[in-house]
């Protein structure tokens, strides 16, 4: 029995011993999100989207609460921030995903077995999906519009730095549960108190899938603690192979397109991979637009020469450990490469099989890098940034799958969703 009963956005409610009554509570509402029509389903997501639009001062208010708190020198700050544009960009991934396809009912298989028994594999709901995450409130409002549209509940745990962020936007979308009837524990958002992380992981019979987003660190932790189906998704190191047949231009726009348009996501660039034959001519071309930015730039040996001759202010030797290294700021290493092999060998080592891509007017060669690199996403001649599951047309994203199992790439709509097999008969038995 609980001493006290939470309240995930009453702050004087705190003290709790177990989080297994909110966990129980959501498994028993998700049943009743499961039998919600589809129509009942895409006019839930419309009213969560407009809800949060005309609530945007509030939350905008509480995300500043936790944007002030941040020490300016932490690289998750900017994922932190809401913005009125950013906040407009949300309410419009919302209401691209109340107008996506149902993805569950669809009849994947039909036959009729030589017995008569008609047999079916549909598509049906997973059920709680457990989502724990670091810093980005957007993921909040991603993760609730998906699981709703999906027929699933969601068991929320953010980050402490967004607290005030996630309990204002849960809030808004607890009100449209309220209005259209059905139990604001369909979205649950727990405690951020670390002590309830592994009581989350260890509860299996509340929780059908868990899937974390964020830091390395995260993701191994979940994936050493869970005894609940895990999805790993978060954790970005991706490079773009500059070569030697490129146009120089266009890969100096890409490349400082993927490093600097947004240096604190996943999919933006953490290494670049030169050919010998253009190096001297190609990186001293990043540079003015690196320098506005303030780049650091952590640069191989060979490389490392060439860029010292340019006096860029912001130039250090690279160490070991800089490459495989995501760096989520204004930061990236450099390394000349002498072949093709050579840099696909480099990214196989390094690489987290999140986004890679390569620059080349070699048609051949661009099409043996899309089949030959193990990556979620490979690109031909395009940033890196791409890597979204907005960008693809799916709406919105829990996060981005390095895995291979169940889902890889962006985690959206589809992938909340599993099988079941129907069979009716008539009576038959087996002899």
């Amino acid at each position: 029995m609980l001493e006290t009963e939470y309240c995930s956005l009453s702050p004087k409610n705190i003290y709790m011993k177990t989080i297994l009554s909110l966990l129980q509570k959501t498994r028993v509402a998700s049943s009743q999100m499961a039998q919600l029509s589809d129509k009942k389903r895409s006019e839930l997501i419309h009213a969560i989207a407009e809800a949060l639009e005309e609530n945007s001062s509030t939350i905008l208010a509480a995300n500043k609460k936790d944007y002030d708190a941040m020490a300016d020198t932490d690289p998750k700050k900017d994922r932190l921030l809401l913005t009125s544009e950013r906040i407009r960009g949300i309410v419009s991934d919302v209401h691209t995903v109340a107008d996506l396809p149902d993805p569950t009912g669809n009849i994947l298989l039909e036959r009729t077995l030589e017995n008569g028994i008609q047999l079916q594999k549909i598509s049906v709901p997973l059920g709680v999906v457990g989502v724990i995450y670091e810093s980005r409130p957007n993921v909040t409002v991603d993760v609730s519009a998906l699981a709703l549209r999906s027929g699933n509940a969601a068991v929320l745990r953010g980050g402490s730095d967004a607290v005030h962020s996630n309990e204002a936007i849960v809030s808004i979308i607890h009100r449209v549960l309220e209005r259209y009837g059905l139990p604001v524990d369909i979205v649950q958002l727990l405690p951020t108190d670390r002590k309830f992380v592994k009581e989350l992981l260890q509860a299996e019979k509340y929780v059908d899938i868990i899937i974390p987003r964020g830091s390395q660190k995260l993701i191994q932790f979940v994936r050493e603690n869970s005894v609940i189906p895990t999805i790993e998704t978060g954790a970005g190191v991706c490079h773009t192979f500059v070569e030697k047949s490129a146009d120089l231009q266009k890969a100096t726009n890409i490349v400082v397109n993927a490093k600097t348009q947004r240096p604190s996501v996943c999919n933006a660039l953490d290494t670049v991979l030169v050919s010998t034959e253009i190096a001297k001519k190609f990186l001293p071309l990043i540079l003015p637009d690196f320098e506005k930015f303030e780049v650091e730039i952590f640069a191989d040996k060979r490389s490392h020469e060439i860029l010292k001759t340019t006096g860029y202010p912001h130039l250090q030797q690279a160490k070991e450990e800089d490459f495989g290294r995501e760096f989520l700021s204004q930061k990236c290493s450099v390394k000349i490469v002498d072949s093709f092999e050579e840099a696909l060998q480099h990214i196989e080592k390094y690489s987290s099989r999140h986004s890679e891509a390569i620059v080349s007017e070699d048609k051949e060669l661009c099409e043996q890098f899309l089949t030959r690199v193990d990556a979620a996403s490979v690109f031909a001649n395009a940033s890196t940034r791409f890597s979204d599951g907005g960008v693809y047309g799916l709406g919105a994203e829990i996060g981005i799958s390095t895995q291979k199992l169940h889902a890889r790439g962006p985690f959206a709509l589809e992938k909340l969703t599993t099988e079941k097999w129907i069979l009716r008969g008539d009576g038959q038995v087996r002899e």
